[in-house]
């Protein structure tokens, strides 16, 4: 399957406004409230510890990374949530601008996440600065280094020294970072540094078994951990006709104790009603079969995040990351996420030295395709991007 690439950047747009991939999917917006709760019977907000922070965030939080309207925030924490993630880079900076204009006047209701890559101290301060300073906030309860592969980034002493001054100087009050691939590795790292308050990973009912037991051990440990990507790409068919997969997604990744939140992406107030009506429930036979059904029709497109594919490549083409380009731009139906995020691997990693290779002999253990799927990315970013 290959990508539109002259799909038009006012379309996704367009599709965004109308609400992405909740436009589609058999659901209502519900009948609100005065007091901005749906009149419809729903559970009760469910909260848990997130990890030794002590802090009790619901666990249905909110993913701002793809949220262009604050009302649509404002409706996520009228039902109850309370804990948005977002990052510095997001939108150029504006989604840090989009959710401070909501901390603005609902600040004592909100814990905030945000993102700083690793550089050097001067310029992650300032990156933190800016961030105050957008997200409209004196102080943000979770910083992230943002995107960490290899245990050499997360043992990365400069950069926990600079977020150990941030936390001193009052900037921040607890410290994380965000992890996509190799993402095993990763969190031991994180165990073992015994510095990290928080991990934000990639987990869903796709997930590969050595990442779950690695988070395990790291909640045992009193590390919070923050799943992404929970939905496994909400990839859509036209033989989905009458059912959805995320409600069963986020009650499957909620089964585990070791999770403290979720921050699935929410661009409409009907992606709000649907996902907060999981707090409270559970994991049930039919939500297994959605699931199961969802598994085998998307099992070639869906990436585990194992990593074990990027140890194969000669070149260390990041892999995983280009799976996720994929994923925005075919599941998401975003491709200028798809494109940025692409971009950004492009400068940080050797992401063009795939057309130096005249035979791809990478391989997957969950059956992907990789050298199709590498091919696809570079037909439809290569050329924007170069």
């Amino acid at each position: 399957m290959k990508l539109k690439k002259n799909i038009s950047r006012r379309d996704f747009v367009r599709t965004a406004s109308m609400g992405g991939l909740a436009s589609v999917l058999p659901f209502r917006v519900s009948k609100i409230s005065k007091i901005g709760r749906s009149q419809d019977d729903s559970p009760e907000v469910e909260y848990r510890k997130l990890g030794r922070t002590g802090l009790k965030v619901s666990v249905v939080s909110y993913g701002a990374m793809r949220t262009s309207d604050p009302n649509v925030i404002h409706h996520a924490l009228d039902q109850g949530i309370n804990y948005i993630d977002t990052a510095h880079c997001y939108m150029g900076g504006n989604n840090e601008i989009i959710v401070g204009k909501v901390l603005k006047t609902r600040r004592k209701e909100t814990y905030i996440a945000t993102k700083v890559h690793i550089a050097r101290e001067s310029a992650m301060m300032k990156s933190v600065t800016e961030s105050l300073r957008s997200l409209q906030t004196d102080v943000i309860d979770v910083i992230q280094l943002h995107g960490l592969d290899r245990r050499k980034d997360v043992l990365h002493q400069d950069a926990m020294n600079s977020l150990e001054k941030m936390r001193e100087k009052g900037m921040v009050r607890f410290v994380g970072f965000s992890t996509h691939d190799d993402q095993g590795d990763v969190i031991e790292a994180a165990i073992e540094s015994k510095f990290y308050d928080t991990i934000l990973v990639t987990y869903n009912f796709k997930s590969d078994p050595d990442i779950v037991k690695a988070i395990n051990k790291a909640a045992k440990v009193g590390i919070g951990i923050i799943a992404m990507k929970t939905q496994a790409g909400g990839y859509k068919r036209k033989d989905i006709k009458d059912w959805s997969p995320h409600q069963a997604a986020l009650r499957w990744v909620l089964e585990n104790s070791s999770i403290s939140t979720t921050i699935p992406s929410m661009v409409s107030f009907a992606q709000v009603d649907e996902n907060v009506k999981v707090m409270g429930t559970k994991l049930g036979v039919r939500d297994q079969e959605i699931l199961d059904r969802y598994g085998e029709l998307f099992d070639t497109e869906i990436c585990h995040m194992c990593g074990t594919c990027k140890k194969q490549c000669r070149f260390n083409i990041p892999i995983p990351g280009i799976n996720r380009c994929l994923m925005y731009a075919e599941g998401y139906g975003d491709y200028d996420l798809a494109l940025r995020t692409y971009r950004e691997l492009s400068l940080q990693k050797p992401v063009g030295a795939c057309r130096q290779c005249d035979l791809c002999t990478v391989t997957c253990k969950y059956g992907l395709d990789i050298p199709t799927r590498l091919k696809r990315a570079r037909e439809n970013f290569d050329m924007v991007t170069v």
